[in-house]
């Protein structure tokens, strides 16, 4: 499988990802540009976000019973 072929297969998905990972980071920044908090709450927010898309996304399939557990 090329890199084009693989780009081809997931392209939504990629955009999904894109699009979860800019809202986050632009919802923290505007958090914290207004609240004015620590840098170390920042960057830990930042790291949530990891935590957030993969709870998210997990949780998301669990409801659509798209598991793949047999």
């Amino acid at each position: 499988m090329n890199l084009q072929e693989h780009i081809d297969e997931h392209k939504s998905d990629m955009l999904i990802d894109l699009v979860f990972a800019c809202s986050w980071v632009t919802m923290v920044s505007i958090l914290f540009n207004v609240l004015d908090g620590p840098q170390w709450a920042y960057y830990l927010c930042m790291l949530a976000g990891v935590i957030a898309y993969y709870g998210f996304f997990t949780s998301l399939t669990i409801a659509r019973g798209d598991n793949m557990t047999s």
